[in-house]
């Protein structure tokens, strides 16, 4: 079977690849570049593709900078790096706005998925693999399962595969309910190399990341809790 797989190059995006290629797909790598200050991440999905063959990774553009309302695509605002731990205590609700941080890219999950439907129609795909998690997260709305849901409904009936052929796209989250530790540990029981992916919001030239914004601290807290050490090399070391 066909599969498409959302990949930022990131942690979370290559574990979902392992889990597809372990399955047996015929993977079709899809990575976004939406004016995100963190372009490096392209890079890291570029290997992520080529460590796992995929059969295409297809890089499409959608200019979400100018529309703007996030620190990841508009470089006058700064990145967080105030500690979201305290924050993740509070468990999966319901996420109030004054908790939402400022990386949230507006409606980036539904432009992302609506753009891997497009693409999993044209080549028959049944499924598409994405890497959002509703546990060890930033509180981003677009993450939850309950958006996961309707929005395979409504793929189904806004399709000609779907409405015409009967096409049943499935939109597979297999990391939604895994905290950054069981993510990481089912990676590497899956053989996944963390050394070649790329989580930081603001790395230096090398691809390094900071160690301080909240995509590092929730992978450096994944890499704590599963016991084993983070290969990337981080700028202040």
């Amino acid at each position: 079977m066909n599969a498409v797989c959302l990949t930022s190059g990131g942690l979370d995006s290559t574990t979902c690849m392992a889990i597809a290629k372990k399955e047996g797909r015929r993977i079709y790598a899809l990575s976004i570049l939406y004016g995100q200050r963190h372009h490096h991440e392209i890079s890291a999905s570029k290997r992520v593709a080529s460590y796992f063959k995929a059969e295409e990774h297809l890089i499409m553009e959608a200019g979400l900078g100018k529309i703007g309302g996030s620190s990841l695509t508009d470089l006058s605002r700064s990145i967080p790096t105030t500690s979201i731990l305290k924050e993740m205590d509070k468990g999966p609700s319901r996420p109030e706005p004054s908790s939402i941080p400022s990386t949230y890219v507006p409606a980036r999950n539904l432009i992302f998925l609506s753009l891997a439907v497009a693409w999993a129609e044209a080549i028959h795909a049944g499924e598409i693999f994405i890497g959002v998690n509703a546990l060890d997260y930033s509180g981003y709305p677009d993450c939850r399962p309950a958006f996961l849901e309707m929005f395979q409904k409504t793929a189904k009936i806004a399709t000609k595969a779907g409405l015409i052929d009967g096409w049943d796209i499935r939109i597979r989250a297999p990391l939604l309910h895994m905290t950054k530790a069981e993510i990481i540990r089912t990676g590497l029981s899956l053989g996944v190399d963390y050394g070649i992916t790329s989580s930081c919001y603001q790395p230096d030239t090398q691809g390094r990341p900071c160690g301080r914004c909240h995509s590092c601290q929730l992978r450096l807290k994944g890499f704590k809790e599963a016991g084993v050490p983070d290969p990337l090399i981080y700028q202040d070391t």
